[in-house]
């Protein structure tokens, strides 16, 4: 059994045998107050790394066009079986760091359980990969875990590591702590809803 977040199969594995805590089973309430403020007609929403794709039909509903990626095929095959064959076809077997997705560049990337997932080597290659995956102007909305780096995943941030990873291509625009009762009890009292504007 490989233990290297980095590789599908180490997700591949868990997903198989349903160990799969960070999984919320449903869409936090922090996005569905997002999206009733934030209807997204005629805009685009990338959602990296988005394992069962729970929020793919909240945003869809919402007006966005939605791409959801995932290198685990046994996620994208729990996605799109759950989705039906509508929805379904929004979910892309794609790695994240290669390549062109359908309707990008984004106005919109959702964050959930991605940054904290893969190795924290990695993460200044997702906030540059980010930035070029969106408009100028963009937002990267969504929950980020600030609990423990040890022993993940998931590796939690730090504030300071937030602000050298995103000022530098991002304006922080709002920043709410996650009631714990909101959260998986994996990350219950660590998260928080963060909206980011990208720098043009």
């Amino acid at each position: 059994m490989t233990e290297n977040p980095a590789e599908p199969d180490f997700w591949n594995q868990r997903y198989v045998a349903a160990q799969t805590p960070w999984d919320f089973g449903g869409v936090p309430a922090a996005l569905q107050r997002y999206l009733a403020a934030n209807p997204g007609p005629g805009q685009s929403v990338l959602i990296p790394g988005c394992g069962p794709g729970h929020e793919i039909a909240a945003f869809a509903t919402a007006g966005y066009a939605v791409t959801a990626v995932d290198f685990s095929p046994p996620a994208v095959a729990q996605a799109r079986r759950r989705l039906g064959p509508t929805l379904g076809g929004a979910v892309h077997f794609a790695d994240f760091f290669a390549g062109e997705f359908p309707h990008g560049p984004f106005d919109l990337v959702y964050e959930r359980t991605f940054l904290c997932a893969l190795p924290i080597a990695r993460r200044p290659e997702i906030v540059a990969r980010t930035r070029t995956l969106l408009k100028s102007g963009g937002r990267l909305v969504g929950l980020y875990y600030y609990g423990d780096k040890e022993e993940g995943p998931p590796f939690g941030l730090e504030h300071a590591e937030a602000a050298a990873l995103f000022d530098g291509g991002f304006e922080l625009t709002l920043d709410l702590p996650v009631p714990p009762h909101e959260s998986p009890a994996l990350f219950a009292g660590k998260e928080r809803w963060q909206e980011r504007r990208h720098r043009a």
